[in-house]
């Protein structure tokens, strides 16, 4: 809602009442559909996590043998100058001679073998764990030592008995018979075989009846595969719906390619008019080797009665979100992965009093986001960081926004985000404890409407905040810090948060002020196996004087079938 007298509430006014000179009694300020919009933004991320759960990260163990130094002093030993691969392939892993070390040295039988076991481990290391490296018998007076490379093929692939009729492999796994087998490809087949909730895989290498073939055995179960998920929460706002609710849908590999759909409904409950609101989401995604492809579709509805001079009036507003990604993962190793990714999306929405659109709030733009994620295994720590560009353009019918005219923004605005995520278990004796740490944050050079803001107060950004208030702007940083501690084997946890934020740019300046910082205390865990819960309280710790917040206490609950 404004909170003063803006102009872009008087010129949505005047607009208004130039449409229907009768409705001459309105109140001075119609509500703003801004707050509405972000935090419904805030809500479909979240839903969206909890609907489309991330595949567990498959690390298959490595099998390389530790090895000793070179040995000094080797009788008879012969100086190497020179170190090469010969064989099938042998240009493709010329990389690998690196490992050896051995020009310069002066090796004997032990020495060779060394090196030889050297450029074996390098092989394995980047996931060819049936390639092999030989040494054939030849003469090092020369100077040169050639190593034999009998590269590891994949013979068959094939389901393990008895194979269901509903397992594919085609689009999960990235490799063919006939390809270099590589434990990378194999840890993203499974991957995608997992990332469907009620499937489960496991993909055993056995020995075919050629020399350096072997065939992928896959073992694939699934249970039911149709889920449903009821969720509440005290997340929405005073204006539409404190209490909202949701039911999701999911039919996890619905057309036999390891895919998934969902379709979720949730609404206010517990009250009445004259406010409420609506939402919907459908989602369906499907992997192709190291490519996966979505799509995703939101629509969201409320309403709200305004007091005029003399009676009341309907205001609502109607917004549809659609997005299609395609993504790639572009490398991996043991320890790192690195995705590009590419988005184009559509965002409607549309705001009425009674029967009458105010035309200033009708909001039409699509675009595209490239993206760019790397995680990374630093022990038994993780990090997640990601860059991405969003570009606003003319396509699928977008329209001007409002507040080009007056250069309070456009529909074509050039925004950069970035996240870092950091997750490091602990433990101080027999106790468990996780410190997760989270940053994101976002910069754009001109003006941007008030949907492309970086806002902050709320559950989902600087908690000890309703939300019901936010302070966005242009540019804006977050900052949010928990330590959770694990109360035994109960599957309860503990935790305490301290979140930061602020804005800037050129809509800071009509802000009273820029800064948050906020608190919170809470727990959360499942009972039952099927209900998982967070109950939590927060406080605010700094905030600007006069920015109005109520009771920062929450709770969500989530039922899976």
């Amino acid at each position: 809602m404004c909170k003063r007298p803006t102009g872009a509430c008087l010129a949505s006014l005047s607009a208004l009442c130039l449409a229907a000179p009768a409705w001459a009694k309105l109140p001075a300020e119609l509500p703003s559909p801004d707050q509405q919009l972000i935090l419904q933004q805030e809500r479909e991320r979240t839903l969206q996590e909890q609907a489309q759960p991330a595949a567990p990260d498959v690390r298959l163990p490595r099998q390389a043998d530790a090895l000793a130094d070179y040995p000094i002093g080797e009788v008879p030993c012969f100086v190497i100058r020179e170190l090469r691969l010969e064989g099938e392939l042998s240009e493709r892993f010329r990389w690998a001679l690196a490992a050896a070390d051995a020009a310069g040295r002066c090796l004997g039988a032990q020495g060779v073998n060394l090196a030889m076991k050297r450029v074996q481990n390098a092989l394995i290391a980047q996931g060819y764990v049936t390639t092999r490296v030989l040494v054939k018998p030849q003469d090092l007076k020369p100077g040169v030592l050639t190593l034999t490379l009998i590269p590891g093929r994949i013979h068959a692939i094939r389901f393990a008995e008895p194979a269901s009729r509903r397992a594919r492999w085609f689009n999960a796994l990235p490799a063919r018979p006939g390809d270099v087998l590589n434990l990378r490809d194999i840890e993203q087949a499974l991957e995608n075989f997992k990332r469907v909730p009620t499937a489960d895989a496991d993909i055993q290498i056995e020995p075919a009846g050629a020399d350096g073939e072997s065939d992928l055995v896959i073992a694939w179960k699934e249970t039911l595969p149709i889920r449903l998920s009821l969720s509440l929460d005290d997340g929405g706002s005073d204006a539409t719906g404190r209490y909202q609710g949701s039911a999701t849908l999911s039919l996890d590999n619905l057309l036999t390619v390891n895919d998934l759909f969902y379709y979720s409904q949730g609404k206010d409950l517990f009250q009445h008019d004259p406010l409420g609101s609506k939402s919907r989401s459908l989602h369906y995604s499907l992997p192709l080797g190291y490519w996966q492809l979505g799509l995703t579709l939101n629509d969201y509805r409320y309403h709200q009665t305004i007091a005029g001079a003399n009676e009341k009036y309907l205001y609502r507003g109607d917004s549809e979100n659609s997005q299609l990604s395609l993504s790639r993962v572009v490398y991996r190793s043991q320890a790192h992965k690195t995705t590009l990714s590419l988005r184009a999306y559509q965002r409607k929405s549309r705001n009425f009093v009674e029967d009458t659109e105010i035309r200033l709030q009708h909001r039409q733009t699509a675009g595209w986001e490239l993206g760019l994620n790397q995680r990374s295994y630093l022990g038994d720590a993780t990090l997640d960081a990601g860059l991405n560009w969003r570009r606003g353009t003319g396509m699928l019918g977008a329209l001007p926004a409002p507040e080009e005219e007056t250069g309070n923004g456009g529909s074509r605005a050039s925004i950069v985000t970035a996240d870092l995520s950091y997750t490091q278990p602990l433990q101080i004796g027999a106790q468990k404890l996780r410190l997760n740490s989270q940053w994101r944050g976002q910069w754009s050079k001109g003006a941007l409407v008030p949907q492309d803001r970086f806002a902050i107060g709320g559950r989902y950004t600087v908690r000890g905040f309703d939300g019901d208030l936010s302070l966005s702007s242009e540019r804006g940083w977050l900052w949010r810090n928990e330590l959770s501690w694990a109360m035994g084997p109960s599957g309860q946890e503990l935790y305490l948060g301290l979140d930061l934020g602020r804005v800037g740019g050129a809509a800071s300046s009509q802000l009273i002020g820029r800064r948050l910082a906020g608190g919170a205390v809470g727990m959360r865990g499942s009972l039952f196996k099927r209900l998982s819960y967070d109950m939590f309280t927060g406080w605010p710790i700094q905030k600007p004087v006069g920015f109005q917040t109520g009771a920062a206490s929450g709770f969500s609950l989530n039922l899976q079938f």
